[in-house]
């Protein structure tokens, strides 16, 4: 009996383990996304920023909104983090949660922070769940399905050792590139203006909408059970950093939109 128990525990915690990383981009990602916003901020949206944030940067702040999710007082925000979409619908034809979604983390965070009325603890709040959900916009398997969890319940392989599809877009990519979060900013594709300015354009909604059309090709991507290695990386790694850098340019749009 204690042979058994102890084969399981690794396992238990593996399962563990695999589950706790499988809800968002990686602090990596995230930070990356918010180090990159700073690039595109104008100077009077970053004193207005640094002032709500007391020094703290964008990429500090980037992973707070998960770190809350330990704390069942929170729990109401759960569901801001991620849209449920099939794979042929538009956000507009979306049944919408009840308890809200990414459009309305990000609405709701927008519209307290250009609140004159909105206390100091108030912004500082809604200002880092906004950084978050500016970057889970981003991260295709975010807008996923809902029979299986946006990708968390498509078991794959990340050479060799178990995982999911949701994981692998969140983490197992960035990671197997052993680079900081300034390291993967700082990489960040050389844009003209022009095309700047192409990315920021549209709505929210539409962001959604285009996000979502990686999210098809994500879906497309694997087999279950399918063991990834460094080719599907190779494939797909240039999408995580475009997203990534997308997320970046439009926090900044939504910031300077707000602040400037």
């Amino acid at each position: 009996m204690k042979i058994k128990l102890l084969l399981l525990i690794p396992f238990l915690f593996f399962i563990k383990s695999s589950s706790d990383e499988a809800f968002f981009w990686g602090k990596n990602g995230h930070r990356a996304t918010g180090e990159i916003a700073e690039k595109h901020l104008t100077r009077k949206a970053k004193r207005s920023i640094d002032k709500i944030l007391k020094g703290q940067s964008l990429a500090f702040v980037s992973t707070y909104a998960d770190e809350i999710k330990s704390d069942k007082k929170y729990n109401k925000y759960y569901s801001w983090h991620y849209i449920n979409m099939d794979l042929d619908q538009n956000y507009e034809e979306v049944e919408k949660n009840p308890k809200g979604d990414l459009v309305t983390g990000i609405n709701t965070c927008i519209k307290i922070l250009n609140d004159k009325n909105s206390s100091d603890d108030e912004k500082n709040f809604h200002l880092k769940m906004l950084v978050h959900f500016m970057g889970d916009l981003h991260q295709p398997m975010h807008i996923g399905r809902k029979e299986d969890k946006g990708g968390n319940s498509i078991q794959v392989e990340w050479f060799g050792r178990g995982t999911n599809l949701h994981s692998v877009w969140d983490s197992k990519m960035i990671d197997d590139w052993e680079m900081s979060y300034i390291e993967l900013a700082d990489n960040a594709d050389d844009l003209s203006k022009k095309q700047i300015e192409v990315i920021e354009r549209g709505t929210l909604v539409d962001w959604v909408n285009e996000v979502h059309l990686v999210t098809n090709k994500v879906y497309n991507s694997v087999e279950k059970g399918e063991n990834l290695r460094y080719r599907y990386s190779y494939n797909h790694f240039g999408t995580v950093r475009t997203q990534l850098q997308k997320g970046g340019i439009r926090l900044a749009k939504v910031l300077n939109d707000i602040f400037d």
